[in-house]
């Protein structure tokens, strides 16, 4: 039987939770109609789920569509869980994006459709809530034309609160079929079957987005939808034919008893009960219970996804063969907060237990702080109160957060070297081990990375393993704290004594020489940044400007735009949740606010810088100490 993974995003409130739980009513998977507003829908399972009204975490639920097998994603809206719907796209074959018709084109709209066409992936739009008051179908599509930059086809118009079908227009599908094209310029009639079928080809190929209205509420238009979805959206494939396995893990949950249950999709090849696993990192372990998704039997095919248990080490990102396809990532994290536990005896558990999170999330980044504290990334403040009742609820911990601040990192400036020999005349060195480094500048976005010029083999594996896994630690925190990236490191020279040399006189001694290096190198600090772009009214421009310009706006470029000026730019990352809360004061309510993570800037000024955990290798004589050298 073929099967559909079919993911639905939206913008938080867009009505996602709510179209989710009426495909399922609509195609008789469930019984009864669950509602977002009574916490009993199928997908948000959880009592923080439940009780805050929005997904958290993504969900699957099947039902059929005829033959078809359709695995429906129901993936977060808030923009604070932006690490799950970038996880749940790398195992889709098809999408709906929902907007409502009242609000139409909001921020998190535009991030997510600008991340299905880098897809290509096949997506239908379903304009939600023509039902409900300040419904305007007509300004929704026009906007999704223009600030989507979608070629979107709708298949039904509203008459009269009804959602009416129509056929697709001949001349959106005309700019991607020159037969079309030909027969539109020539006057020809076209046969129906003949426009589906490039419809449906166009479809598949991520060109054009078929658009529905209709309400999740009432049901109208969701029969529409659901033609579409069996029609239009091509299905898993049979995946590659070299007799390999690949598959993802997109997300793990854990059960009451603490057991993790990863969800694996399969892209090709066949994973059976009791078998098995590796996955890339290394992880794996025996399959104790493999449960898939609207498919009974023993084994996991491709096109498939399961729930699988007995893989006590498994992780989100884990993979089984190499990736199937190249996702472009949401931007890391640009905030960072440091949790406590009230009760200072918790402090342990406190860091255990976020830990267990970051295994489901690993981009909150757990890590030691000062004072037995935790820090970890987010997305957001919502993100807090999730953590914090997570912990309350799983682990019996009461946490404290302190206020976010922007994380910041460092780029080398320059080139710098150090080296350090083993000091034969000391009766103890402080280190039997001869280490010498060279830090480089790399190109923008090369990451980290580590090289030797040393000669194959000068060390045994475990030293060379340890100099290698304690410079990347290392890279961790820089001159001011904040973590190092696109430097190349470079071995150059290298030396150990005999028997009495260990691994862990490399893992000491490394970061005393990669910081020399590095501080003669020199750092610059950078901070994340958000492209933005503000639609005002024109009376309220210039008192705009001024205030962009205050909160560190650069290349403020304003632009007639429909009602009033549209004003683009670039703000940091630090001063955007300012710059959207003042706008309704400075245009009387009238304004309107988008941005989305867009690269860096150096900072200017005394740059920033945070406090450093563990040892201080810049600080030779109190770095010696902790170690108890």
């Amino acid at each position: 039987m073929p099967t559909l993974n079919l993911g639905i995003l939206a913008h938080v409130d867009a009505g996602k939770t709510s179209l989710t739980e009426r495909l399922l009513f609509d195609s008789g998977a469930i019984a009864r109609l669950g509602s977002v507003d009574a916490g009993d829908t199928q997908t948000d399972r959880g009592e923080l789920e439940r009780g805050r009204g929005i997904t958290i975490r993504s969900a699957v639920a099947p039902f059929r569509l005829g033959a078809l097998n359709v695995n429906l994603i129901d993936t977060p809206g808030h923009a604070d869980f932006a690490a799950e719907v970038e996880r749940a796209l790398g195992v889709l074959d098809g999408a709906v994006l929902v907007l409502s018709a009242v609000e139409g084109v909001q921020a998190r709209t535009r991030v997510l459709m600008r991340a299905l066409r880098a897809l290509a992936l096949p997506t239908l739009v379903f304009v939600n809530k023509i039902d409900r008051t300040g419904a305007d179908p007509d300004a929704v599509l026009a906007a999704i034309g223009r600030r989507l930059g979608a070629r979107a086809v709708p298949l039904n118009r509203v008459r009269g609160g009804r959602a009416v079908p129509c056929g697709p227009s001949v001349e959106i599908l005309a700019d991607g079929d020159d037969d079309l094209l030909a027969d539109f310029v020539e006057g020809r009639d076209t046969p129906p079957e003949t426009m589906r079928a490039s419809l449906r080809a166009q479809t598949a190929a991520g060109t054009v987005q078929p658009l529905y209205f209709g309400s999740a509420t009432t049901g109208e238009g969701v029969r529409d939808l659901l033609d579409g979805i069996g029609s239009l959206l091509p299905p898993a494939g049979p995946g590659s034919d070299d007799g390999e396995t690949r598959g993802s893990v997109f997300a793990v949950e854990r059960t009451a008893s603490g057991e993790r249950v990863a969800y694996l999709r399969l892209f090709s090849g066949e994973v059976r009960l009791r078998q098995h696993v590796v996955f890339t990192g290394g992880r794996g372990g025996q399959i104790t219970g493999l449960d898939v998704a609207g498919t009974p039997g023993a084994s996991l095919t491709a096109g498939n996804i399961a729930r699988v248990r007995g893989l006590a080490g498994v992780r989100v990102g884990d993979r089984i063969g190499p990736p199937v396809r190249d996702v472009p990532p949401f931007p890391p994290p640009s905030l960072e907060t440091i949790v406590r536990a009230r009760r200072p005896a918790d402090g342990g558990r406190l860091r255990a237990a976020l830990l267990d999170l970051a295994d489901e999330d690993p981009l909150i980044r757990a890590r030691p702080a000062p004072s037995g504290a935790t820090s970890v990334l987010l997305y957001g403040e919502v993100q807090k109160e999730i953590i914090g009742a997570r912990l309350l609820a799983e682990a019996g911990i009461e946490a404290v957060f302190e206020e976010s601040r922007t994380v910041c990192f460092e780029r080398p400036a320059g080139v710098g070297e150090a080296a350090e020999e083993m000091n034969w005349r000391r009766r103890v060195p402080d280190f039997w081990a001869t280490v010498g480094l060279r830090v480089e500048p790399a190109p923008n976005g090369a990451g980290n990375a580590f090289r030797r010029e040393t000669e194959p083999g000068a060390l045994p594996h475990a030293f060379d393993r340890a100099i290698e896994e304690t410079v990347h630690r290392t890279l961790e925190q820089g001159l001011h704290g904040w973590p190092v990236t696109d430097c190349a490191v470079v071995l150059t020279r290298s030396g150990y004594a005999g028997p009495v040399s260990t691994a862990a006189d490399f893992r000491g001694l490394t970061p005393l020489v990669l910081m020399t290096a590095l501080a003669r190198a020199g750092t610059r600090v950078h901070e994340p940044c958000h492209a933005f772009e503000a639609e005002i009214p024109g009376d309220a421009l210039s008192r705009v400007l001024v205030a962009l310009a205050a909160l560190g706006a650069g290349a403020a470029e304003p632009a007639p735009g429909p009602g009033g000026w549209t004003v683009k730019g670039e703000i940091p990352a630090g001063r955007v949740r300012e710059a959207e809360t003042s706008l309704p004061a400075l245009t009387g309510g009238e304004g309107t606010w988008w941005s989305a993570p867009s690269g860096e800037r150096p900072v200017t000024g005394r740059p920033p810088s945070r406090p450093r955990t563990g040892g201080d290798p810049l600080d030779r004589a109190a770095y010696l100490r902790g170690l108890g050298r």
